[in-house]
C-alpha cells in the first residue's frame, strides 16, 4: 500500500466517519454499514503505520494510536447493536487521536 493511498483513503474515511456519525440521528438503515466502512478505513490506515524508530516516546505514542484504531470497529459493533455506547468508544478514540497528533508534532518539532 503506498503512502499517496494511504492518504487518500485516510482522508477519504475519515469524513465518511464523520458525515455518518451526524446521520445517526436520522435512523437511516445504511448508515451503520458506511460507518463501519468508514471505521475500517481509518483503522488499516493507522494500523499499518508502525514505527520502527528507537525513542521509547514515539514508541509509546503509536501504541496509543492503534489502541485508537481498534475503537473504532468496536464503536461500529455497538452501533449495530443500537446501543448508544458506541459514542463513548468514538469519543475516546478521538481524544486518543487528538492526544498523539498534539504530541508527535511537538516531540517532531524538538527533534
Amino acid at each position: 500500500m503506498t503512502q499517496k493511498f494511504k492518504k487518500y483513503l485516510f482522508y477519504i474515511s475519515s469524513i465518511m466517519l464523520l458525515v455518518s456519525a451526524v446521520l445517526y440521528m436520522t435512523e437511516w438503515s445504511f448508515v451503520p454499514y458506511v460507518y463501519a466502512v468508514a471505521c475500517a478505513g481509518v483503522a488499516v490506515c493507522y494500523l499499518t503505520s508502525p514505527y520502527r524508530g528507537t525513542n521509547k516516546r514515539l514508541k509509546r505514542l503509536n501504541i496509543q494510536e492503534a489502541i485508537a484504531a481498534i475503537l473504532l470497529p468496536v464503536s461500529s459493533f455497538f452501533m449495530f447493536r443500537k446501543q448508544n455506547e458506541w459514542f463513548l468508544f468514538l469519543a475516546v478514540s478521538a481524544v486518543l487521536q487528538l492526544y498523539v497528533v498534539f504530541v508527535k508534532d511537538r516531540k517532531t518539532v524538538r527533534s
